[in-house]
């Protein structure tokens, strides 16, 4: 019975987490504006979740995330989005599975990462404000390498054609891309996961890992 309890609740948490996700995804409350760049808040429930609820839920909110990015860049498609949608393929199958890859793999990994080093940080008995701000730091930073990092390991070709550049120069777009917007968003993630994290597992609503 008390098994049984725990997997329901699990389920709800994990299904009220994944709404808040699919809710930032879908709106422009996913977006924040900093004084330089507009930075992404769609991974913060998915950092969140994984602290609350373990690296499973959190692999599993970072899929949520995924699926929206990929449906997003299907429907709505940018000058990237080959990138992201398996539909806007150039490259056939193959640049499809890579497409994946990028919009739900490295979402995934979100939470996987996330989730795991919070547990190390609680055996090693950090301050819990500075285990959250790391977890939160690191799990964007995740996010940010991943995708960039797999744009330029998979996609360096198509990119240079998308931006009209060099190949050469992809690699220094590239580490702009991931200095210019990546660090600010890890920033706002460490403050926001730290924020509303202690929060929750001050009042137990969530129960913490």
């Amino acid at each position: 019975m008390n098994t049984r309890k725990h997997d329901t609740r699990f389920m709800v948490s994990v299904g009220l987490m994944a709404a808040i996700v699919i809710v930032l995804a879908n709106t422009p409350l996913g977006m924040i504006q900093l004084p330089i760049v507009k930075a992404t808040t769609v991974h913060i429930p998915v950092i969140i979740g994984a602290i609350l609820l373990g690296p499973t839920a959190g692999a599993i909110l970072g899929g949520v995330f995924g699926v929206c990015s990929l449906i997003s860049n299907t429907m709505a498609p940018t000058l990237l989005s080959f990138a992201f949608s398996p539909f806007m393929s150039t490259t056939g199958i193959i640049g499809a599975i890579k497409a994946i890859w990028v919009s739900v793999g490295c979402r995934i990994m979100i939470g996987v990462a996330a989730g795991w080093l919070w547990r190390l940080l609680k055996k090693l008995k950090l301050n819990q404000i500075v285990a959250l701000s790391i977890t939160g730091f690191v799990g964007s930073m995740v996010n940010t390498v991943a995708v960039m990092g797999s744009i330029y390991l998979l996609f360096a070709q198509q990119y240079a054609q998308a931006k009209d550049v060099a190949v050469t120069a992809v690699w220094g777009l590239i580490m702009g891309t991931v200095t210019a917007s990546g660090i600010p968003e890890a920033i706002a993630a460490a403050v926001l996961v730290t924020v509303v994290t202690k929060v929750l597992l001050k009042s137990r609503l969530i129960k913490g890992q």
